[in-house]
């Protein structure tokens, strides 16, 4: 009996490959914040927070790929481990703006080493240029699927 299917070839799919290395790329990150008491998405939170001090709940969950109730309950999670502060009532609306202490901003420092170890390491084997076109082609990629663009081949 034949199995022919129109399917994927794993081998050869961009989008597994890209599926593959974000995995990859996750695990390794895990390991090193692990010692530190964080996940990734502790880690990103907080890195957030400190480019883009003031974020709401909604905001934070959006960024880091989880949900609000995800977010929610890192935040809270963050705010009495002493990295984080919130203010009990929403200045404007019902959004409670987050923001790094200085607790946090120590946590956040530490992480970022270790996380900057591992794209170090995932960036080894490629040259300057390889590395610079590698972030214009997935730039490019993120670009073409946000705005919905479809290809030509897609069209005919």
């Amino acid at each position: 009996m034949s199995q022919d299917r129109a399917g994927v070839d794993l081998e050869t799919s961009l989008g597994y490959l890209l599926k593959e290395a974000s995995s990859a790329l996750r695990a390794a990150m895990e390991e090193v914040l692990r010692p530190l008491g964080m996940s990734v998405t502790h880690y990103s939170c907080l890195e957030l927070l400190a480019q883009r001090p003031g974020l709401s709940n909604s905001e934070l969950a959006r960024g880091a790929f989880v949900t609000r109730q995800t977010m929610n309950v890192l935040l809270q999670s963050l705010e009495r481990d002493g990295s984080v502060t919130r203010p009990t009532e929403a200045p404007v609306g019902k959004a409670l703006p987050a923001r790094l202490t200085p607790q946090g901003r120590q946590s956040l420092e530490k992480a970022t080493a270790a996380v900057r170890s591992v794209e170090l390491r995932m960036l080894s084997g490629m040259t300057e240029a390889e590395q610079a076109g590698a972030f214009r082609i997935l730039q490019s990629m993120i670009r073409s699927l946000r705005d919905g663009e479809v290809s030509a081949v897609d069209s005919a």
